[in-house]
């Protein structure tokens, strides 16, 4: 989870990213819950995550003073 800064002129980094680590340590990124930014305004800053039992994840935003629940379908 990346809250990204409050008092830079350019706004980045409000995102949700999952960290992978290899045998050897070396972590690699991949972006999993983004578009939080637009037009160099935020539309969300994610503040925390959880993870619960049913294995939905839960983004806490203060930016919006909301919650969001993500989570899969299966087939």
């Amino acid at each position: 989870m990346r809250h990204g800064p409050w008092n830079r002129t350019k706004k980045y980094a409000a995102d949700v990213v999952a960290v992978f680590t290899d045998a050897k340590g070396n972590a690699k990124m991949e972006p999993f819950l983004t578009g939080l930014v637009a037009n160099n305004e935020y539309l969300g800053r994610p503040a925390d995550v959880m993870v619960m039992k049913d294995g939905s994840l839960l983004v806490s935003d203060d930016h919006n003073g909301a919650i969001y629940r993500v989570s899969y379908g299966r087939k």
